[in-house]
């Protein structure tokens, strides 16, 4: 770490101890647990955020909190408002200097996606780090309520959230009498990976009336082979694609093999991927989508 960046670090420091000592005073603390189960207390509610992926500040906005966040990391895109705010780097890889220079009270974190050691050095400076992961349908409605806790956008996000559940619950009623379809949603091409069950878009393929041929498999993300796929033998195969464009070269590999359930009924459907793979309240649409394209491949039930 540069003698810079240890400046602007005490510079931090010093700020946030000054806002600490005032907030103190009104007994406006706000605390919420995260996804390490860890339980994080500001003095006041959030002022100035920062978000570590596209899938946490889509979340901030939807809590009630777009106003308070300060920066973001690349392909942030969504709201609109989003692609204006300074980017900190990528989720992958973080500019501590530009970040901690923000001041910011609260930092929003990926579990899995951003590196380990940033965070950790972040948070030994000082910096609050919420770290998210949502799961599940109900994990993704309790992250918009923690956040909206931690920004003080509490009636906001719980109106968002119940949004979201009440659309989820209406789009698994119904799909749910519907005949499985035996279906394989790819989210990679070399190396070859899908989801398992475990997995919030597995948990939408079930919502959907959908069997996920491999939704049993332990690892979140299983790799697999041409092979494994065959054997499956999936009515459907869906692939997430650019909104814009919603070409994917990846379905056309699997039309060698003819005599393919998924191919033989020419069931091979992309759905525009950010809604599906971010866990946001967007992600209603997403699922949407994706019972639209498995209900086509549903014998006797056609397109709605």
């Amino acid at each position: 770490m540069g003698a810079r960046l240890l400046f602007v670090a005490a510079l931090t420091l010093g700020v946030s101890g000054l806002a600490a000592a005032g907030a103190a005073a009104t007994g406006a603390e706000r605390c919420a647990v995260d996804d390490l189960e860890r339980r994080v207390c500001l003095e006041a509610p959030a002022r100035r955020l920062v978000a570590l992926s596209p899938g946490a500040t889509e979340l901030a906005f939807a809590a009630g909190a777009g106003e308070r966040v300060v920066a973001v990391v690349a392909h942030s895109d969504y709201p609109a408002r989003a692609r204006k705010l300074p980017s900190v780097g990528d989720y992958n890889r973080i500019d501590l200097e530009a970040l901690v220079g923000l001041r910011p009270d609260l930092v929003i974190g990926w579990v899995t996606g951003n590196p380990e050691e940033q965070l950790e050095t972040l948070e030994s400076l000082g910096t609050q780090v919420f770290y998210i992961e949502p799961r599940t349908v109900e994990g993704v409605a309790g992250t918009l309520k923690r956040i909206g806790r931690l920004a003080g956008s509490e009636a906001t996000a719980e109106q968002e959230a119940e949004a979201f559940l009440d659309g989820m619950e209406k789009l698994e009623a119904r799909y749910a009498e519907r005949d499985p379809v035996r279906t394989f949603y790819q989210v990679w091409d070399a190396p070859l990976m899908t989801l398992n069950g475990e997995h919030l878009i597995g948990r939408a393929i079930e919502a959907c009336g959908g069997a996920n041929v491999f939704g049993d498999q332990p690892r979140l993300v299983p790799r697999l082979d041409d092979e494994a796929v065959l054997e499956a033998n999936p009515e459907v195969i869906i692939t997430g694609s650019d909104e814009e464009s919603m070409d994917n070269d990846w379905l056309g590999h699997w039309r060698q093999y003819p005599n393919m359930a998924a191919v033989a009924e020419d069931n091979l459907y992309t759905v525009p991927a950010d809604p599906l793979v971010r866990p946001t309240p967007r992600f209603l649409q997403g699922a949407q989508s994706l019972c639209e394209r498995i209900d086509q491949a549903r014998p006797g039930s056609g397109a709605e």
